[in-house]
């Protein structure tokens, strides 16, 4: 049996996850997660949509943004999913589904955008150096910092996720929450030896803060020793993300990847202080100490004046295993919207799901349209 899931986007806010199934006999069967069959059947027949063919929905180049969702035009894309994922997304909702109930618990409160970048922002890709975001991405993320303070946490270094994202009113915390540029706010909890004032180009005053800065030193030294270790193996691609290391083996052959994962273990070794987290396809080497992207978004909360605060409604909207520690936060907290990006079923405490970096800006275009619609009541930074 195939299932094909059609999301739709537009005016039908009612119409959002239509189930199409097909049995061995070719009968279409109309179905919805929370609607009935003949309801459903009903309003695809008044949109006017036809399913496309498996050979065009599934011929989709590794950079199309439209891969499992969306088009940048809006329309909807057939996707082929199995039963377990349906079932997923019965626990975790689309987020583009619930977008009014979502807004509606947040009204009245200040939303605080968090986001990662890898996954989320743009599509995962074989060559890290080319993880590039598309215009229509970009200028999605412009639109949501323009009504709600918005910070980008990601593994890879600071300096890096701006060089790829490009928007000057954004926070950005790299090096997995060790590397924060955030808002100017003298009186925090948090050491003020980890912290430096820095100035953009326009003169406005921020706060850098790396909590893993001892550490440096010990970075460097590594990622000579890496480079030297795994030189001879093909594939193999190591990346500087200055308070840690990524080794990236997704070109790496499946034989020599034990030969990989061991000598990074040698030099872990011999470096007591550090260890060793994974990623999609890849191994990061982080110091240990107790910081990750969930205290970083505890970090950025407080410095915007929203510590301990019952008016802030964070959400974060992240794909890889590290954001997991950030979901957590906002469950700890019990206010804000975990988001998974994902495309199949995994473990994770996020409340709701989108599909892919597609539908992420779909979600973040209809976030900004309503904040520029209630823009008294928006953004406050």
């Amino acid at each position: 049996m195939r299932i094909w899931v059609w999301r739709f986007f537009g005016s039908f806010e009612y119409a959002r996850d239509i189930v199409f199934q097909k049995d061995s006999k070719g009968t279409t069967m109309d179905s919805l997660l929370k609607m009935g069959g003949r309801v459903a059947s009903r309003l695809y027949d008044a949109m006017g949509l036809k399913p496309r063919p498996q050979s065009e929905s599934m011929s989709k180049s590794k950079h199309d943004h439209a891969e499992g969702g969306y088009t940048t035009t809006g329309e909807p894309v057939a996707v082929a999913v199995d039963q377990s994922y349906i079932s997923w997304l019965r626990e975790r909702p689309s987020a583009l589904s619930s977008f009014n109930r979502m807004i509606n618990v947040a009204k009245g409160k200040q939303i605080v955008v968090f986001l990662d970048y890898d996954g989320t922002l743009s599509p995962i890709v074989s060559d890290p150096e080319c993880a590039f975001m598309s215009d229509q991405m970009r200028a999605a993320v412009r639109d949501v910092s323009n009504c709600f303070p918005t910070a980008i946490i990601s593994g890879r270094s600071r300096e890096k996720v701006y060089d790829f994202v490009k928007l000057d009113g954004v926070y950005y915390s790299g090096s997995h929450g060790m590397d924060t540029i955030g808002p100017a706010q003298k009186n925090n909890n948090y050491d003020k030896n980890y912290q430096q004032r820095s100035f953009d180009n326009e003169g406005r005053e921020f706060i850098v803060f790396q909590p893993a800065q001892d550490f440096l030193p010990a970075v460097k030294k590594m990622l000579t020793e890496v480079k030297e270790r795994t030189q001879n193996i093909p594939g193999v691609a190591i990346e500087d993300n200055r308070f840690c290391l990524s080794v990236h083996y997704r070109h790496v052959k499946d034989e020599d990847y034990g030969r990989l994962e061991k000598q990074v273990n040698l030099m872990l070794a011999d470096h007591a202080d550090f260890h060793l987290t994974r990623g999609k396809k890849v191994l990061e080497i982080r110091p240990s100490i107790k910081w990750n992207k969930g205290d970083a978004l505890k970090y950025l909360l407080e410095t915007l004046g929203f510590h301990d605060s019952g008016d802030v409604f964070p959400i974060y909207i992240g794909d890889d295993k590290t954001d997991e520690d950030a979901f957590k936060v906002l469950r700890e907290r019990g206010e804000g919207y975990p988001i998974i990006v994902s495309s199949a079923p995994r473990d994770t405490v996020a409340l709701y799901s989108l599909h892919n970096p597609s539908e992420v800006q779909l979600f973040l275009t209809r976030l900004s349209k309503w904040g520029s619609d209630n823009a008294a009541t928006t953004h406050r930074q």
